[in-house]
């Protein structure tokens, strides 16, 4: 290799002077200088990687369940037409030159702590919540709509709870790694359970443990229906809750012979902890079944009844959440994640009237002025700056999703409206080795096609996969033996960092 005397000065990718001058001589045996930063460039993308494996203990996943709109949330198109734009403005941020809804002031004030994607695509406008949080390559309407069809692959939570248990080898623990709150999914609505968060071919066991909340509501919301009258507003527990209105642990998991009249007679756990815990005798568990075990395992732990009462903590801090379910209910995640559990899932799920949450078709601007963003932009920038405080925000890694976005035109209907739409939507992510003050990806003027960067429901699992210490080229198999990667073809972004 011809090699070149000069000054040692560094330049500002770290490489000398010499070192560039020796790229210079190797062209004639076959490595450009192109050639040769792209290996630089590999190797630094390597080493990221490497620094950011496993640097999340725990995974918070809030999903908000019908989708919010990306035009008033986090990709306002401000100069975009009237009947594209919208009713709400822009507004800075943190983060020089970054604007979000103005829906949204508290987490502005927040963002420089967060990675917000905008460029989230894919092919199915439906409620795929199944579809958003697994490796499953494919999705329809069916499949979304029957929770256990053999076709469905494992909900992100239930592969970590599966990993863990494969990893402590099968014994019961004293903390639970994957539940969900506040209630079995879709159990509030006026239409049947949905599918989405499940074990999918993996056994019913690794289904979340999931919490009950059965307080009404203290607030009226708009309602998602067209006509008042035969449709009135209602009290929703998202918008109000009361403080002693807690949750529960359920021992309610769905099976083929659950139905919906069924799911309000769950036994709540917490309730009844106090009573029984007095009356358990240390048993031998060895013989015990899995649901058994889990059982006894609940009851007895002193650390997991702790961590679920939300009533330890000082009224400040649950007022600064918001005295609202998502806002309780996110709460109690950060004291899951703080006591050890790995994975917890807080779903801003439908309640009541069918097409309930995010799901906007009418009534849009009331319910995003009236409740949907502030409880929203309360709850989540109490989170993170309370993980931060508490120097947990390094270690734990929140995603906030939905299963896609809303269409870039308003309709006519009452209250404005925007339809399903994938094609682009966005997502908020931070903590857990999760970039800061960073955006990824960009759309259009209408923010209804990626321009820049696209990202798939996929890339998202695998990130998280890989930022927990999971490798998301794992293996789990299905009902035929055949093994399948744990993030489907999803594949780790480093735009994320």
């Amino acid at each position: 290799m011809l090699r070149i005397l000069g000054s040692k000065k560094r330049l500002c990718d770290g490489l000398t002077r010499r070192d560039l001058l020796q790229v210079g001589g190797l062209s004639p045996f076959g490595l450009g200088l192109s050639q040769a930063m792209g290996m630089w460039q590999s190797e630094a993308q390597a080493a990221e990687l490497s620094n950011r494996f496993g640097k999340a203990k725990s995974c918070i996943l809030l999903f908000l369940f019908g989708s919010p709109p990306q035009h008033e949330t986090f990709d306002p198109k401000p100069d975009a037409p009237l009947d594209i734009q919208g009713e709400m403005q822009a507004i800075p941020t943190s983060v020089p030159g970054l604007h979000i809804g103005e829906g949204l002031p508290q987490t502005a004030k927040i963002i420089d702590r967060t990675t917000i994607v905008r460029s989230l695509t894919h092919p199915y406008p439906i409620h795929g919540l199944a579809y958003a949080l697994s490796g499953v390559p494919t999705t329809d309407i069916p499949m979304e709509i029957t929770p256990r069809d053999p076709r469905h692959w494992p909900f992100i939570g239930s592969v970590v709870d599966h990993l863990e248990a494969r990893r402590h080898g099968g014994a019961p623990q004293e903390l639970l790694h994957n539940v969900a709150m506040p209630w079995l999914f879709y159990s509030k609505s006026d239409y049947p359970p949905i599918s989405g968060p499940y074990s999918g071919f993996l056994d019913q066991k690794h289904d979340p443990v999931w919490t009950t909340f059965d307080a009404k509501g203290t607030k009226f919301v708009p309602n998602c229906i067209t006509g008042t009258e035969s449709s009135p507003d209602f009290f929703d527990p998202y918008a109000g809750i009361r403080p002693n209105d807690t949750l529960g642990f359920a021992d309610g998991k769905l099976s083929s012979d659950v139905g919906p009249s069924r799911l309000e007679n769950r036994w709540s756990l917490l309730e009844q902890f106090d009573a029984q815990r007095r009356t358990v005798d240390a048993a031998d568990t060895a013989s015990f079944t899995h649901d058994q075990a889990m059982a006894y395992s609940l009851l007895t732990s002193s650390k997991m009844h702790k961590a679920m009462d939300v009533r330890r903590e000082a009224m400040k801090v649950r007022e600064r959440y918001g005295m609202t379910l998502f806002g309780q209910a996110t709460l109690t995640a950060r004291r899951l994640v703080e006591a050890g559990s790995k994975f917890v899932t807080v779903f801003w799920d439908a309640y009541g009237h069918f097409g309930n949450g995010w799901d906007t078709h009418v009534h849009h601007y009331p319910r995003l002025k009236q409740y949907l963003l502030p409880v929203f932009d309360q709850t989540y920038s109490a989170l993170i700056l309370d993980l931060e405080s508490r120097g947990l925000l390094d270690d734990t890694l929140v995603l906030c999703l939905s299963e896609h976005g809303r269409t870039p035109e308003i309709s006519n209907s009452n209250g404005g409206g925007r339809d399903h739409w994938s094609k682009a939507y966005s997502a908020i992510f931070a903590g857990g080795g999760m970039g800061a003050g960073n955006v990824v990806g960009q759309t259009d003027a209408i923010a209804g096609e990626v321009a820049e960067t696209p990202v798939s429901p996929k890339d998202v699992l695998a990130t998280a996969f890989y930022l927990m210490g999971i490798d998301p080229k794992t293996t789990i198999h299905d009902r035929l033996g055949r093994p399948h990667p744990i993030a489907g073809a999803g594949r780790v972004r480093t735009e994320f960092f």
